[in-house]
This record gives C-alpha cells, structure tokens and sequence, in this order.
C-alpha cells in the first residue's frame, strides 16, 4: 500500500512511522507533478515545502491548531495532508478545489491568504485571542523569505515581541544567496536556546546574581559577554534584538530535524522564528533549475517540462515591455519601478536597457508609489508598474502623495479585470472604484493593443496622476484600423447606429464585438463606443446618442459599484425619463468572485455576449411599440 492512500483525513500523517515519512514525501512531490501538470497551478513552491509541511503537520493537531500560509499559494501539501487529495482533480477549476486556502473550503484552513506579508498579522491575532479565551492550541505561520520584503510583516513582528504570546513563525528560505550555516556552534547555541533546561538555568542565574550589587554588575557584564558572542556568531540577531527568539537556519528537508525542533518551540510559551531552509522546486529537475518559470505554471508535459498550451500572440504585457523600452530610448527622464514583479510585469526588459533607471523595491507597494512621488516631485515622470490585485495595498499612498500633489505618476496596471483561476484574492476588479473618485487621477483602459502603446505616449504627456488599466493575456488585435488620436475625457466611435449603444471598456471590446455580431443578426442597429477613459464621461457624446438611442448597454471588467456604468446610468436618469431608456450593466455583479476560466466566469454572471443579447433584444423591442 503506497503510503499517500493512508492520508483520507487530517492527522492521519501521525499513522503512519517517522522512518516512512520519506517515502511519503516522494509520493506528494509526484502526485504535484502529476497533477500540476494536468491542471496547473503553484508548482516550485510547493515541491519546495513538501517535508516543511510533513513535519508541522506531525506536532499539531487539526482543525484545533492554526496553521497560517503567508501567500497560501505553496498550501497544496496542507491540502492534502487534511483529506483533500481526491479534490486535485478540480484544482483551480470553477467550483472546484481552490490554490490557496479558504476556511469555507476546510476547517484546517485557518485563514484565506493570497496576499503576502500578512501571515505574521494574522497568526499574532489568533495567537492572542486564544490567550484571552485561555486556550492552549498551537498557533504557526510560514511566511518565505520574499515576504519579509513586506513592511507589514515586521509591523507584525514588531507587535509579536512586544506582547510576547507564544506564536511559531516559520521562514521558509528558498533564497540559495541567504548564508549558509555557520556551523557547530551555531547549531548548538540554538539546541540550548530551545532546551527547558538552558532556559531554567538561564532564569535561575540570572534571579540569583541580580540578589545583590555585585551580582548585577556580574549580570551585565555576562549579559554584554553573551550578546557580543551571539552578535558574532548566531544569525538572526535582529530578531533576537526584537525580543523574539531565533532558531536557525536549520535544513527545511530533514524531516526529523524539523520535527523536533518545532516540538521544542511549541512548548516555549513565547514568539520564535524557526528560519528554515528549502530549496525551490526540489523533486524535478526543470523546476530546480527554472523555480521562476514553474512558479505558476499552466499545464504542461511532466516529461519535457514544455508548456502544453498553443502559443498566443503577445500579451498586453509584453507590449507594454517593448513600449517602455522605447519610452526610455526616447526620453532620459523617464524611470521604471515594480514590487518584486520585474518578471511578470516585463520591465525585466527596460531594466536590461537601462538599469539605472530600474528599480525593484521588493514586496513593497505602498512604498513603490510614494517613492515614484518623489521621483516626480524632483522631475522624473516613473512608471510604476504592479499588478491590479496589489495596487490595493497602496491606496493612501495613491491618494495622499500622488493625487493631491497632481504628481506626474504613472500607474502601469497589469492584470486588471478578471484574471480567472486564482480565485478572489488576484481578481483585479477593485481598482477603477477606488481610483476614479481620487482627485486629479484619470484612468484609462486600451481597447487593443495598439492602443496600449498609444495610451503609454499620452500618458508621458499627460501633467498629472494617471492610470492605465490593461489585462492577462492575449492583446487584441481587433480594430487596428480604427485609431483616433486620444483626446482628453472623449470616447472613441467604433461604429454609429440607432437603437442599443454599447459601450466597451478598454479589452471588454472582443466580447463586445461578439455582442454585435449577435445583435446585429437579429436586424438590430448598434453603436459601439470604445470608452477609453473609464474614470470620467464623454457627456458630449451621450447627449448626441440620447437622441437616437433607447437602450445603453455597457461591458465592464470591473465591479458594478464605483465603476463606468455606475456613473453613466446616473447621467442617463439625469437627463431622461424612465420610460424613455433602458440601461443594462455589463459589469461584474459580485462582490467578490470565485475562481474559474474567464469565460466561465463571464457566463456564470451572464456579462458576457450571450448573457447580455439575452436581455438586451426584448427591451429594445419593448421600445419600439
């Protein structure tokens, strides 16, 4: 019997014997492989965690001990080991088994992470709610190296030291630069620093010698002694400066190391940092050596490690790399900054061409546009390029440094709109809602990708905050013959009829297309209009079609509250009465939205072609009686 099919349910791990866990560890790195492979998903960091994961799941008891993934995306073998295995066949799937965890999903799963930096946060205030309830579960986080980028995660350790509750935080370090070990002794400073009974005697010298004058100067001379040799030796004294103890770096694949280490800090009633090392990817080759490409990877053959997908055309993503490389040939004082997403953004490209005008800031948005600010205010125009779901995290900064100062701030939106099966946490939705009502702040959305290239040169010559909101995937090339100079706040006339106007919102336009195709086979006239700017109204234009037009209808990948339509239907009550139109939204219903491939999700809200023909073709009939 293969040692995976005795995993059916949570702590089933502790059936079965330490000396098999290896063998158990084998068998998880290739169901991943297998069904990553088919399915797709978070690959390197997962085979990277696999006896890390192993071995937590050896000393807690689930679903009464808390085990926090910062990020969540390297939870696969947490999944598995709580009774999930047989789920994998419906990973990333609509209504199928999630990538991260998700307390709705299982009661193992302590808290919904997708973001990173916050696992610390979280863990603190599990940890302390259970001291005020008086309980006595066990409370882990496992947060990587990258997330210690974060600022939010030292606010969390800053806070852990200060109130002192006992919390496990584990760095999972699969960083080969980070120093190695330093050796024996560093080994056995952190053995005694676990040991009952070094922190017995510890406690016991130190009561002792500060009985008297004498013994306290002794106390302080021993206590400068100590901390200059740890300071010397030990790795880690930062946290130990902060109050927490440190543990590490200890090796993250040897299952027995780990196992009894994290006993003996579980039984510590005070924070400790295990610092943990893993190698990236470990298990298969490709991923070893390529851990970035098979980070998120979609399926591909488990033999060649080629990706099994047809090649697209380019992405809107690597037009927006080739535009900025020009941008920067053409004018010096133009500066390209990311957060720890040179590669998924494309500036990788621009950094290649002009590394001094690079910079990646790491795991730090709020800081990427406030740094951006003062690079404006001193006369630089910056790009700050940062994905849809992680702009968020800056929304003050956005606010408070760039808007109401009217700096010439760049915001490259990559991944804006539905970004499918990594489920609520990366659906980049929320931006335009937030970033419309900012003082100053325009946003526009390119309808193709000519456009694109088009919208980033406006945007250079544009005086003030501005953003550019553009998709995953494939850049469209509908249209390329329709290019109308971008003119502030104006929309773009596609075609002009009577009847239905329809109104795109930047790559809604290939579902928009289909929409008119679907309309226009019914003998139904249809304008189309590319909105550009999806921050503001082209009221010129809506006064004109108000008088030939009875049904509005628009197409948005953002969410209905705050969004283009919003503000349309309200102009469009202003001025009318409602007998005399009907408006229909486009735009996305939910509040939030579950994981699935685009097209799935459009269908399952009906905002896309055929859900809205659906409703559009009575009410246009209803206004011709």
């Amino acid at each position: 019997m293969h040692m995976l099919e005795k995993i059916t349910k949570e702590n089933d791990i502790k059936q079965i014997e330490r000396q098999d866990y290896p063998a158990l560890a084998a068998e998880i790195r290739d169901f991943l492989i297998e069904k990553v492979s088919i399915h797709g998903g978070h690959l390197a960091s997962n085979l990277g965690t696999v006896e890390l994961t192993m071995a937590l799941h050896a000393v807690m008891n689930f679903p009464e001990d808390k085990l926090i993934f910062d990020v969540g995306h390297q939870s696969y073998t947490h999944k598995i080991l709580t009774g999930r295995k047989d789920a994998f066949e419906t990973l990333r799937q609509y209504d199928g088994l999630s990538g991260f965890p998700k307390r709705n999903e299982s009661p193992c799963d302590a808290f919904d992470t997708g973001h990173s930096s916050t696992g610390i946060s979280a863990a603190m205030g599990y940890s302390i709610a259970r001291d005020l309830c008086g309980g006595d579960e066990k409370v882990a986080v496992v947060i990587g190296d990258g997330s210690l980028t974060g600022g939010m995660a030292y606010e969390a350790l800053n806070g852990l030291a200060q109130l002192k509750t006992g919390c496990v935080v584990v760095i999972n370090d699969n960083n080969m630069s980070i120093g190695k070990n330093v050796g024996g002794l560093s080994k056995y400073l952190n053995e005694i620093r676990l040991g009952n009974a070094y922190n017995e005697l510890k406690t016991g010298v130190e009561s002792s010698l500060m009985g008297s004058k004498t013994g306290k100067k002794i106390a302080k001379v021993l206590k400068r002694s100590k901390d200059n040799i740890k300071q010397f030796f030990v790795p880690g004294m930062f946290f130990e400066e902060l109050g927490i103890t440190y543990v590490g770096p200890i090796d993250g694949h040897d299952i027995n190391q780990m196992i009894t280490t994290f006993q003996h800090a579980f039984r510590l009633d005070k924070p400790i940092i295990i610092h943990v090392k893993t190698k990236k990817g470990k298990g298969y080759g490709y991923a070893e050596r390529h851990p970035d490409y098979f980070h998120g990877i979609a399926p591909f053959d488990r033999i060649s490690g080629k990706v099994l997908a047809a090649k697209k055309t380019s992405c809107y993503t690597d037009i927006f790399a080739k535009k900025m490389v020009k941008l920067g040939e053409t004018h010096e004082d133009v500066v390209a900054i990311t957060a720890a997403m040179a590669q998924g953004t494309g500036l990788v490209r621009f950094e290649e061409a002009y590394p001094k005008r690079f910079f990646d800031v790491g795991i730090a948005e709020q800081h990427a546009v406030t740094f951006a600010a003062g690079m404006a205010a001193a006369g630089m125009v910056p790009v700050v390029a940062i994905y849809s779901s992680f702009l968020q995290r800056s929304y003050d900064q956005i606010l408070h440094d760039v808007c109401l100062q009217k700096l010439h701030v760049i915001l490259a939106i990559d991944r804006a709109g539905l970004v499918g099966q990594d489920g609520e946490t990366h659906q980049g939705i929320y931006d335009l809602a937030y970033l419309s009502h900012m003082p100053h702040m325009i946003v526009l959305a390119p309808k193709n990708r000519y456009e694109l290239e088009a919208m980033l040169d406006y945007a250079y010559a544009y005086d003030g905050p501005i953003a550019i909101r553009y998709p995953r995937g494939s850049a469209y090339k509908g249209h390329a013959d329709i290019q109308t100079p971008i003119v502030y706040g104006k929309s773009e006339v596609i075609q002009e009829a009577s009847g239905v106007a329809v109104f795109s919102c930047g790559h809604m336009m290939e579902e928009a297309d289909r929409l008119v195709e679907r309309l226009e086979a019914k003998q139904i006239p249809v304008t189309l209009v590319n909105v550009r700017f999806q921050s503001m109204l082209d009221t010129e234009l809506l006064d004109r079609l108000m008088k030939t037009h009875t049904v509005f209808v628009t197409l948005e990948d953002t969410i209905m509250q705050g969004g283009y339509g919003e503000k349309l239907h309200a102009y469009l009550a202003e001025k009318n009465s409602p007998e005399q139109y009907t408006f229909i939204s486009g735009a996305i219903p939910l509040p939030s939205v579950p994981q699935g491939t685009i097209p799935e999700l459009r269908h399952h809200m009906q905002i896309d072609a055929e859900g809205l023909a659906e409703k559009i073709v009575p009410c246009y009939k209803k206004h011709l009686k």
